[in-house]
């Protein structure tokens, strides 16, 4: 596996850029420049959500997730747009492009970040000089605004880039995390979500220096083994290499969307969870790929949010297989209430030249086995009106709706 030097004295970029789908369409069109953007899934659609926007409309107390009513009413000037992913694709490829040409040790993370090991490189003994190098060739030749993040490890060098927004560029060394580091709040600490958070300020652990001066048996009665490793970064220690083979590892391939608004319309409910599993299909035959557990989410339209999975005997990686399972989940856990967003995820995941073939003895049991799946299928058509697993036609599943799964499916464009 080709991975990024160990030794001490590493030297780690995390790239990062900044309100990218809105920079992207910004950059193909620079009229839109200095004004307030966002893209959002459906702008029609009072209910439509926001999923990133400009700093003009942040200023304005524009955020993702927020619903366009919501956003316009904060931003009545506020343009609202369409996501573009095959724009969003091709800048992304451009921009993992030019990481490249510096050093192979180039990780992407999501279709706007990406870590990159610059130890080796000649330039290297002047970091920051080819940190401010490479942010003017990003923004000369893609014309993308972006923050980097110098730091001798891939965490403090994730939190180096979150530092300072647009165009920033932050060093976050080791000896000096007493005053760059640990006066932050905990909550602002890469690794740390809002539950997280809660659980440590109960502890009475407020910053990331309280974390860091932490008992450690505490934190692990806790959080497990989690705990041990919040507080190694919460110092500084972080030995993850940078890993550009790592694009390849995955266990999951999962596809989630908003609805237009919250519902309890059976029928659109299953149009949606049919166009989930179709697009997980398409990822898994992408990848060729198969799995062996199928896990369901709902949230609701209170924003509460449960997952249920079913393990199988036998890998899948059909539509019909994983729709069948994702909706027996769906109508033995869903209370009626309305719902508010939807994804699927098959799990266990495993590379089907690594699949084992079973005995030609027991291959009938697999042909049998879908003889009581489409049986099934049958009754649930009888129940619920036409067929729900059929591809619904004249749906345009590139560009309507910002998708959870596009953040990594770039990455199957950037092995090409």
């Amino acid at each position: 596996m080709a991975v990024s030097n160990q030794r001490k004295g590493r030297i780690i970029f995390h790239i990062d850029m900044n309100c990218f789908y809105a920079s992207v369409e910004m950059a193909y069109n620079p009229s839109l420049k200095g004004k307030p953007i966002a893209i959002a899934g459906n702008p029609e659609e009072r209910r439509g959500v926001i999923v990133t926007s400009s700093y003009e409309a942040r200023a304005k107390g524009v955020k993702t997730t927020m619903n366009i009513w919501q956003a316009k009413k904060l931003c009545p000037d506020l343009i609202v747009m369409k996501p573009n992913f095959d724009r969003y694709r091709a800048a992304s490829r451009e921009l993992f492009r030019i990481l490249s040409e510096i050093t192979p040790y180039v990780q992407p993370v999501s279709i706007d970040e990406g870590y990159m090991d610059v130890t080796d490189v000649h330039q290297s003994n002047n970091a920051l000089e080819l940190a401010h190098v490479l942010q003017q060739k990003i923004l000369m030749e893609l014309d993308l605004p972006c923050s980097i993040g110098i730091a001798p490890n891939k965490f403090l060098a994730k939190m180096g880039s979150d530092m300072k927004k647009p165009l920033g560029i932050t060093v976050l060394r080791k000896r000096e995390l007493n005053k760059t580091l640990w006066p932050l709040s905990v909550s602002q600490m890469y690794g740390v979500g809002e539950k997280t958070a809660d659980k440590l300020n109960a502890l009475g652990i407020e910053t990331i220096g309280d974390l860091a001066k932490s008992d450690t048996y505490q934190l692990k009665q806790v959080f497990g083994i989690n705990g041990e490793r919040l507080k190694n970064r919460a110092n500084g220690i972080d030995l993850r290499p940078v890993d550009p083979d790592a694009i390849y590892d995955f266990k999951s391939i999962g596809n989630s969307q908003t609805l237009p608004e919250d519902t309890i319309d059976i029928d659109q409910i299953n149009k949606l969870m049919t166009q989930l599993a179709d697009n997980v299909e398409r990822r898994m035959k992408r990848k060729n790929v198969a799995g062996k557990s199928v896990q369901l989410m709902i949230r609701y339209h209170n924003r509460k949010t449960i997952t249920r999975s079913k393990k199988l005997q036998s890998y899948i990686d059909k539509k019909e297989e994983i729709l069948i399972i994702a909706q027996d989940l769906f109508h033995r856990h869903w209370t009626e209430e309305p719902i508010r967003l939807l994804g699927i995820t098959v799990q266990d995941v495993e590379e089907k030249q690594n699949i084992g073939k079973q005995l030609d003895l027991f291959t009938y049991e697999d042909d049998a086995s879908k003889e009581t799946l489409f049986s099934t299928i049958d009754k649930l058509t009888e129940k619920y009106g036409e067929n729900p697993f059929i591809r619904i036609q004249g749906i345009d599943t590139n560009n309507d709706q910002p998708r959870t799964s596009f953040q990594k499916d770039f990455l199957d464009d950037f092995k090409k």
